[in-house]
């Protein structure tokens, strides 16, 4: 089978295309720069270029394939550039299923986003939300959807994921730990690995066909907990932690946020003290894969980039 792949240059994307190989599949994989050499390339991997936001460039690009594996999305939005939520989550997956459909292709799997609903409290979980129904209503003959919670792992020559980039911008840097609130909003980070075999699972995974499934790890963690592990992991310790009033960490983020001084964003604050948890138990009962559990053993990788 010849599998397409977007986000292929990613965090997720490199482990799934590894996996994808090590099943045997051949991908070809859209990117915007076929020059550039990727994470991982071999005998099995093709590149094609294109832009999801203009589907005249990858147009015909699909022909040949039989499944799509569709990870593109952002955390970030880039209004100046036409990168947003919108145009990226909803739109993009529109032109990458329309494109799938004229090519005949039967088979999407579809990288979506826990806490995606039709009124999300961001534009974020709402374009995720969209997305999702582009690909449930395609018509598709068989489809599958993810719901990731945070991902970790190893990232190497990817763009940073969750923990390095905590680490880089907080843990490492400040001898005190600042902490928005209360800190007890709940995370459940799951293993990239887990998150990579499930997609290739998912492409002849008869009961999976027309699933949605919320994808987390084992149990879920604190956010305090969730510092805790990455600063044991990098000092063999904790370190204590100040707590900032919401009040004052709203107006900052809202303002500042915007800006790219600070490094989280406004929408990224909102899904923070939301939280995001799930229950995982369908995903791994139906799907061979590990529950990784988030200690500093699994996140000793982090060492490595801060």
């Amino acid at each position: 089978m010849q599998v397409y792949l977007t986000g292929a240059t990613g965090f997720v994307g490199t482990y799934v295309l590894r996996a994808l190989r090590a099943a045997g599949y051949r991908v070809r994989c859209l990117v915007r720069r076929p020059d550039r050499r990727m994470p991982f390339e071999d005998e099995g991997v093709e590149k094609v270029a294109g832009d999801l936001l203009r589907p005249e460039t990858f147009e015909g690009t699909l022909e040949g394939c039989e499944a799509v594996v569709h990870l593109v999305g952002i955390i970030q939005e880039k209004p100046r550039q036409g990168i947003t939520f919108d145009a990226v989550h909803r739109l993009g997956t529109l032109h990458v299923v329309e494109a799938a459909r004229q090519a005949g292709v039967s088979r999407f799997i579809h990288m979506s986003a826990n806490g995606a609903r039709p009124h999300g409290a961001t534009a974020y979980q709402t374009s995720k939300w969209q997305a999702e129904e582009v690909v449930r209503k395609a018509g598709f003959t068989h489809w599958v959807i993810f719901r990731p919670s945070i991902i970790f792992g190893d990232p190497g020559q990817a763009p940073l994921e969750f923990v390095t980039h905590l680490a880089r911008t907080l843990v490492k840097p400040f001898p005190v730990l600042p902490v928005f609130g209360d800190g007890e909003y709940a995370l459940q980070p799951v293993a990239v690995e887990s998150v990579a075999a499930a997609f290739v699972q998912a492409l002849t995974h008869a009961q999976a066909c027309g699933q949605t499934y919320c994808v987390a790890g084992p149990q879920p963690l604190s956010y305090k907990a969730v510092l805790d592990v990455i600063a044991q992991a990098l000092f063999g310790r904790t370190k204590p932690k100040l707590h900032v009033p919401l009040s004052l960490v709203r107006p900052l983020v809202h303002t500042l946020g915007r800006t790219g001084l600070l490094p989280i964003t406004p929408e990224q604050l909102t899904m923070l003290l939301e939280g995001n948890t799930c229950d995982p138990k369908a995903f791994y009962h139906d799907f061979d894969v590990p529950q990784t559990p988030f200690t500093p053993d699994t996140v000793a990788y982090v060492r490595r980039y801060v």
